[in-house]
């Protein structure tokens, strides 16, 4: 029975820190764009959000190390590099997007006030939360995300029955890529290597069980999580989708704006006026377990990295924080708007880590990491470039790169290298992993 209670407890908890404000907000105008095509773009978006999240999860399972381990393979010094790059694009991006989310639906309606003021209450109780690490996963698993996932079925189930389950044309021409793209949104991948060492290190706090009970935990806890974000994705994709025939989303909006109107026209078409109180906790809870996540993420690594100072997670803690009420005050849509370069970048490299963390040795010596990840990277620049600064010139030679039209030119030759070296190198069955 205590196994059992402390798989939920770890799964629930692992589901909140994943679910933020991307992840609620994202798929429903996302499911109302792609209309009749809605599971071709949930298929694509399952991909991104929760398939390579959840293989993210069983690599931890698997090293039950840091962040650093992912990378370590490559070199020292690039795990090193990665590892600080990831911490500070979460404190930078995600972690300040789930307070923008936060003021912009649950508070700003209802008492006008001003971002400034959300942002600090909002970080003030994060840090708080973040200095009582060892007790995040309990109260995280036990309290608030089983009522997250009620209100959350709630909203899905009525929005279901009650809508009139038409849907409007595709505004998508490519339906799998666009989701693919949008599960980049999400940073569920990022937050796969960043909440995953929060999971193990929560873990190690309170269970002193062996190496593979720990390991099978981890795996089960993954799955049941990965499953309820299928759920979750899944619904709020095929809500959006039915209710495209009867809400009408002003265009002239910025994109922040109607995601937030669509999920609201949803939850009082599902819920009544009772709708609005559901949607303002909800997006509350979900943003605010995210933000916690990360913090502890990050301050965790970086007092790792400092010789396990206590003194260096509480600094880390408070300075996150306070750049998180700084950003914090900028709208949803720019947060997004700055984020798709980054995540351009960064996403396929974590994606390829992710991926050889669990392949068999063969498919992940350090041969296999360091030739994947620097064709990763090559491959990656056209899509940032074009993103930022697009051209002709640039267009005529990604014409030569597979899939490169839907930003993913680095997917094929990332593939080719890892089969290639993985299958030709005779040595590799004996090459001995690199610390």
């Amino acid at each position: 029975m205590n196994s059992r209670k402390e798989l939920l407890i770890t799964s629930f908890g692992l589901f909140s820190l994943f679910f933020g404000a991307g992840n609620l907000l994202l798929p429903p105008l996302l499911g109302y764009n792609a209309g009749e095509n809605w599971f071709w773009v949930a298929i694509g978006f399952m991909v991104t959000a929760v398939v390579i999240p959840i293989i993210g999860i069983l690599a931890h399972a698997r090293l039950q190390g840091t962040l650093y381990d992912f990378g370590k393979k490559v070199s020292p010094q690039f795990s090193l590099i990665y590892c600080i790059l990831i911490y500070v694009i979460a404190v930078a991006i995600p972690s300040p997007r789930t307070a923008a989310a936060t003021h912009e639906i649950a508070i700003f309606p209802i008492f006008g006030s001003d971002p400034l003021w959300t942002s600090a209450i909002y970080f003030a109780l994060v840090l708080v939360f973040v200095l009582n690490r060892s007790k995040i996963l309990g109260f995280i698993g036990k309290f608030l995300t089983p009522l997250i996932v009620i209100m959350l079925l709630l909203v899905i189930g009525i929005g279901l029955f009650s809508s009139e389950m038409l849907t409007s044309a595709s505004q998508f021409d490519t339906p799998i890529a666009k989701g693919v793209l949008e599960g980049y949104q999400t940073f569920d991948a990022i937050g796969a290597v960043v909440v995953g060492a929060v999971i193990i290190i929560s873990i190690n706090f309170r269970n002193k069980g062996s190496f593979e009970e720990k390991k099978t935990l981890i795996a089960k806890s993954g799955w049941i999580a990965g499953f309820g974000l299928f759920i979750i994705y899944a619904g709020l994709i095929s809500v959006g989708a039915y209710y495209g025939s009867e809400i009408n989303i002003n265009d002239e909006l910025s994109s922040d704006m109607q995601r937030a109107n669509l999920l609201r026209k949803i939850s009082i078409a599902s819920l009544g006026g009772f709708g609005n109180t559901v949607l303002s906790i909800l997006i509350s809870l979900a943003c605010f377990t995210t933000a916690v996540g990360i913090i502890a993420g990050t301050a965790d690594y970086f007092k790792g990295l400092l010789e396990n100072s206590q003194l260096v997670y509480i600094v880390t803690a408070i300075i996150a924080s306070v750049f998180g009420i700084i950003v914090g005050q900028l709208d949803f849509n720019s947060i997004i708007i700055v984020a798709v370069p980054v995540l351009l970048f960064i996403y396929p490299i974590t994606i390829v880590l992710i991926l050889l963390n669990v392949l068999p040795q063969r498919f992940s010596t350090p041969l296999v990491f360091r030739a994947v990840v620097i064709v990763t990277f090559i491959f990656s620049i056209p899509d940032v470039v074009s993103f930022i600064s697009p051209s002709e010139g640039l267009k005529r030679i990604t014409e030569y790169i597979p899939l490169t039209q839907f930003s993913l030119g680095w997917v094929l030759p990332a593939l080719v290298a890892c089969l290639g070296i993985g299958l030709l190198n005779p040595t590799a069955n004996n090459q001995l992993y690199e610390d």
